[in-house]
């Protein structure tokens, strides 16, 4: 293959699977509405003379745009100069600048440009394209038979005068070629792209001139034509990075109907594994390898590759850092499916076990645990064996270990009892640790109720409004010893043996012992609120003050004298609220 992009084979090999596609070139205006400012005879028929390459004698004709045959319209331009080689477009009477304008419905590839005049060329033109649907345009180059007095630059490669002259008054060409015969380009590149990508392009007519035979004919009264062109011929292919050798017609676009069968369609019919309107990314599953362009230099194809996946996804992406570690070799990472996962949907999805049957590659290889979803952290992949949680017993992680009370999302934890505890709220079943009141407390420091009694007055909270409980939200449950009580003066404190935590703050979960409760109403009458009887046992839920830790209870607190019943009770509300 030529070295010369506009010297390539654009007629692909009869299989290009194997290296670079070149779909088939054409005229880009045939099919596509090119706009003109005017067209004669639009408004009344227009008298106009014109003349030929052979002969300074005028010939006259009617320019009328609602008669076929005197018609000049600006498809006139773009049909076949070969089937219709006497049609024209012609611009209306006393039109100084005049604009073209081909608007595609993608991005295209172009090579050159030709326009066939039937009038005198223009004295001064400018030709534009954009690559963005004509949100910006850039200038490929200007025409004039003096540069440097029309736009103050030379003869070179951004104007010429060498399409300029008035003659021949008829036939006379216009080219414009995208890039040097001598260019040596990677047609496929990014700088090819900036070169040769358009999706408008702009002619703009700015200065008529006469036939120079028409300025000899002293008694030539009859106008002329300011502009008219026999041929537009924007010579270029569908623009699919040497991944397809075959085009179709882009969906939504309406063409001319004029001779659409044989124009340049610019959707790609993709190969090399490669998916897009340009051919411009891999195939949803082919992302091992990053995409790439063809080579039109040396012909590589450059083929995406598939991705790895053991037949459990439908797609892929590609990862750059996964590329490099690999030193350059894959870098694929497949979207799972069948409860699958892992960079090639090599392992099973947590919560599921290969089946000891089942080929890697089978849908179904991966089976589900049938652990209990509480009470399990997952299962063994391979085996399917539970891994329970803490205090957890197997095999299927479904209840706690003997000893332990509490079966949730965080396991089961240990009793504080001599002998068994009960499995749900943690009470002793049995054994020294049950309905204990041996407690001691120092008579001198007491400060309750219980020296005076009904002589405090508390409103309790009621345990069986769910509403209420569950909009508090208490930080803490506890079941609880009453110590002691302090009147500290400022405030009061009740010290308190913990018998069992209910739920609390990660830093509270496994503390026993003594705590300190401090009241938030008290009196110097000797009332805490709610009120604690020193050597009672108690249901304690409240908040934690964030500023110093303080477990505080209040009017708004749950405080209940103990009773067995009490523990299932309120861990059962607690659930319903989460």
């Amino acid at each position: 293959m030529s070295a010369s992009f506009l010297n390539m084979n654009w007629n692909s090999p009869p299989s290009c699977e194997n290296r670079v596609c070149n779909p088939r070139m054409g005229n880009l205006a045939v099919g596509r509405h090119l706009r003109t400012d005017t067209q004669c005879g639009s408004s009344s028929p227009e008298h106009f003379c014109y003349y030929d390459k052979t002969s300074c004698v005028p010939k006259c004709s009617v320019c009328d745009a609602t008669a076929t045959e005197q018609a000049h319209p600006p498809s006139a331009m773009t049909d076949s100069s070969f089937r219709h080689p006497r049609t024209w477009w012609q611009s209306a009477q006393g039109m100084v600048t005049e604009i073209l304008q081909l608007d595609m419905e993608v991005e295209f590839y172009f090579t050159h440009l030709i326009l066939i005049f039937r009038s005198p060329r223009p004295a001064v033109m400018m030709l534009e394209r954009s690559r963005d649907f004509g949100q910006t345009w850039s200038m490929l180059l200007l025409y004039a038979q003096n540069c440097s007095g029309e736009f103050g630059v030379k003869d070179s490669n951004r104007c010429t005068e060498k399409y300029s002259s008035a003659q021949p008054c008829s036939g006379g060409e216009v080219i414009y070629r995208a890039l040097s015969p001598w260019d040596t380009l990677q047609p496929y590149d990014s700088e090819a792209r900036d070169k040769l990508g358009i999706t408008n392009l702009r002619v703009r007519l700015l200065q008529p001139q006469p036939c120079p035979c028409q300025l000899k004919d002293y008694n030539a009264s009859q106008p002329t034509a300011p502009y008219a062109i026999y041929d537009l011929i924007l010579k270029g292919a569908c623009l699919c990075h040497g991944h397809s050798d075959q085009c179709v017609p882009t969906g939504g676009y309406h063409t001319t109907g004029h001779r659409s069968q044989h124009m340049v369609n610019g959707k790609c019919v993709c190969r090399h594994h490669t998916a897009g309107d340009h051919c411009e990314r891999c195939d949803p599953l082919y992302n091992d390898r990053p995409w790439k362009p063809a080579n039109g230099l040396t012909g590589e194809a450059h083929q995406c590759a598939k991705c790895k996946c053991n037949d459990h996804a439908e797609s892929c992406h590609f990862d750059e850092s996964v590329w490099l570690r690999s030193g350059q070799r894959s870098g694929g990472v497949c979207h799972c499916l069948h409860h699958t996962e892992g960079r090639h949907c090599q392992l099973c999805q947590k919560g599921f076990y290969r089946h000891p049957h089942k080929p890697v590659t089978a849908p179904d290889s991966c089976i589900s645990c049938v652990c209990h979803p509480v009470g399990a952290v997952t299962c063994d992949p391979s085996s399917g064996d539970c891994i329970c949680k803490p205090g957890v017993a197997s095999p299927l992680c479904e209840q706690c270990f003997p000893g332990y009370w509490g079966f949730g999302h965080y396991g089961c934890r240990p009793c504080h009892c001599a002998g068994e505890c009960d499995p749900y709220t943690g009470d002793c079943m049995n054994g020294p640790d049950v309905d204990q009141n041996n407690t001691l407390f120092r008579v001198e420091e007491l400060f309750s109720a219980l020296t005076i009694p009904g002589k405090c007055v508390c409103k309790q909270q009621s345990l069986g409004n769910r509403k209420f409980f569950c909009n508090m939200n208490y930080s803490y449950a506890l079941k609880v010893r009453v110590l002691a009580a302090h009147d500290k003066g400022s405030h009061a404190e009740v010290d308190v043996k913990v018998l069992k935590v209910l739920w609390s703050s990660s830093i509270l979960r496994h503390m026993q012992g003594a705590l300190t409760l401090f009241p938030e109403s008290w009196t110097s009458r000797g009332c805490t609120c709610p009120v604690l009887y020193p050597g009672k046992e108690y249901l304690v839920a409240g908040h934690k003050d964030v500023r110093n830790g303080h477990l505080l209870i209040g009017t708004k607190s749950l405080v209940k004298p103990w009773r067995a019943s009490l523990s299932r009770k309120v861990l059962q509300l607690h659930a319903k609220c989460n």
